[in-house]
């Protein structure tokens, strides 16, 4: 029935690729993606650690109610990430410590939830990888109805099952199942560029005519007097 059904997942990226993504900050991976793929703003870390990083178990789901959560959760194997659309909704808590804690123990990879947790100082204060929109006190109801394993959108970022979830304190995204590959390797090089970047920064080599040079090509009126960036030296 559609609107209140389980499905199972057909696909899953490949381990390989989770060691690899887990060494590239969030922000490396967008930016090859064209800035267009996130999961917006507001969704936000709840945990200390490192890096999140695995294939998608979707969830889609009434504002307020985890029931399909819990049945995600159950499913889920270990590495999993269970995504959660629960249209951004802050008014009742899809998950807590308890929640949480069961995912942990079942040796899952994270939970990002499109609506509200709680227990947020507890969540906070441990490893285990939780982003969400937002916090309330109030708690989730568990009637239903939802979907499991079924293609979700959170602020426009689409996912579906079993593609690549990243997440750090920069936020979260996904990638395709099919364009992990191509996007490793834009991401890699963008960010192997940053890190050169960063070494000329402290070096004292960092080259800005790259401003004034954009600037020119787009018309600014720069008043006499003001400086022109010059090549440091060594550039």
């Amino acid at each position: 029935m559609i609107g209140f059904r389980v499905r199972a997942i057909s696909r899953r990226v490949d381990a390989v690729w989770f060691d690899k993504f887990r060494a590239l900050p969030v922000a490396n991976i967008s930016d090859v993606m064209s800035r267009l793929t996130a999961g917006g703003a507001g969704i936000h870390a709840y945990y200390t650690g490192p890096r999140m990083v695995g294939p998608a178990i979707t969830v889609k789901t009434r504002p307020g109610d985890n029931l399909m959560v819990h049945k995600a959760l159950d499913i889920a194997e270990p590495g999993d990430i269970v995504v959660v659309d629960a249209g951004g909704d802050l008014t009742n808590a899809i998950i807590g410590e308890l929640m949480v804690a069961h995912a942990a123990q079942r040796g899952l990879g994270g939970i990002v939830i499109f609506g509200a947790i709680r227990d947020s100082e507890e969540l906070s204060e441990g490893s285990f990888p939780v982003f969400a929109s937002g916090v309330t006190h109030l708690g989730p109801y568990k009637d239903g109805p939802g979907e499991v394993n079924v293609p979700i959108a959170i602020n426009g970022m689409v996912v579906e099952p079993g593609d690549l979830i990243c997440g750090d304190a920069d936020g979260v995204l996904a990638v395709a199942h099919d364009d992990v590959p191509a996007i490793y390797e834009a991401a890699l090089k963008k960010h192997e560029a940053e890190t050169r970047q960063m070494e000329n920064i402290h070096a004292g080599r960092n080259d800005r005519r790259w401003v004034d040079a954009t600037l020119t090509r787009l018309g600014c009126e720069i008043e006499d007097g003001v400086p022109m960036t010059t090549a440091p030296a060594g550039a």
